[in-house]
């Protein structure tokens, strides 16, 4: 008997590597997972800003994260680099494998010893479902924990890894944006809610189309792709109502007035706009931006466009070798000396001491 899932029920997770018929996970798959980890290229990272042909909705999906004291995690197994790693699969830099891809937590994790160091998704989103097992997840500086029946969304450009309990189940989903840019279309309320992470006990029919687009992965023939992204964004429907039954009450229209400042934060994040400049772009005064940010979270437009590009300092001093020099010339700051002092006033300690809490 399967589970909801369609995992046969009692199943020994060690007798995975045997089944060869797994629908995502053709024989060869593991040796070829082992031999990309042995020669995996230098990952980039030139997904700091968002590019403006992309569509509209990708950087409402794009999770930008406005609370400056994140990033407070370091897995000692993870080795700095000047990236943060940004991969399409985990550990992998080719292009995305599929419309939609899925594949078990048994399969990846195992291949890393249950643990996923930090890393984070230019392109698309994920969706964790968790059918036994536990996993302690760290996004953005934010622990979750993920136990049995429960799903996790994580949202494109969060930074995020994992320490899976050995031996846990259940299916790892990875939505292109190209793909879950549709579902929110013409959708405010919809985009906010797919906007930050969130996790949840998944319902029936959250795991039904965890089912679903587990044994339509494994299909061949007409209408595939198309069966697999109806599904997908079915998915990403359905957390969201969730998400909506357990959040606040619909967003107000500051609120989604702030979803297209984020978007524009996200594409400019590295070219020094301040606050006259998203005014601009937005058609509107500096006055009336600014009325919009203080309505909806209490703070100036500049704070709240100052404390996203402190986010990503964060982010790249905790994660990365990069100078403070050099991560404050990425972030727009042709003064390295003027970058130091504004992360100061930001988080309350420089960036070197900042930096100092994660490689003692």
């Amino acid at each position: 008997m399967q589970d909801a899932l369609g995992f046969q029920a009692g199943a020994d997770p060690g007798l995975a590597q045997q089944r060869d018929a797994a629908p995502f996970q053709d024989a060869g798959a593991v040796q070829k997972l082992r031999q990309q980890q042995a020669r995996r290229p230098a990952a980039d990272d030139d997904g700091l800003d968002v590019r403006g042909d992309d569509p509209p909705v990708r950087a409402l999906l794009a999770g930008v994260r406005m609370d400056a004291g994140g990033v407070g995690w370091y897995y000692s197994c993870m080795g700095l680099s000047s990236q943060i790693p940004v991969f399409t699969l985990f550990g992998e830099t080719s292009a995305f494998p599929d419309v939609v891809h899925c594949e078990r937590i048994w399969d990846r994790a195992r291949l890393h010893d249950w643990e996923i160091s930090a890393h984070r998704h230019r392109e698309m989103v994920q969706v964790f479902l968790m059918r036994q097992g536990q996993a302690q997840a760290q996004i953005d500086g934010q622990g979750r924990r993920v136990e049995d029946g429960e799903f996790l969304f994580v949202p494109a450009r969060s930074v995020h890894g994992f320490k899976f309990r050995q031996g846990s189940e259940g299916l790892v989903l990875s939505i292109p944006l190209t793909v879950a840019a549709a579902v929110s279309a013409g959708s405010d309320e919809l985009a906010l809610r797919l906007s930050r992470p969130f996790s949840s006990r998944a319902d029936a029919r959250v795991m039904w189309l965890g089912q679903q687009i587990h044994a339509a992965f494994g299909e061949t023939g007409a209408f595939r792709a198309a069966l697999l992204a109806s599904l997908a964004q079915a998915l990403l429907a359905a957390i969201a109502g969730i998400a909506a039954r357990q959040g606040d009450a619909i967003a107000s229209l500051a609120q989604r007035r702030m979803l297209v400042l984020d978007r524009l934060i996200a594409q400019h994040l590295g070219e020094g706009w301040g606050m006259a400049d998203y005014a601009s772009a937005l058609s509107i005064t500096p006055g009336h931006l600014n009325r919009i940010c203080r309505a909806a979270t209490g703070e100036s437009a500049s704070r709240h466009i100052e404390k996203a590009v402190m986010t990503e300092a964060s982010r790249l001093l905790a994660f990365t070798r990069l100078s403070v020099a050099e991560i404050g010339y990425r972030l727009g700051f042709s003064d390295p000396s003027y970058f130091s002092r504004r992360f100061r006033v930001m988080t309350g300690q420089s960036p070197t001491a900042y930096r100092d809490r994660f490689t003692d």
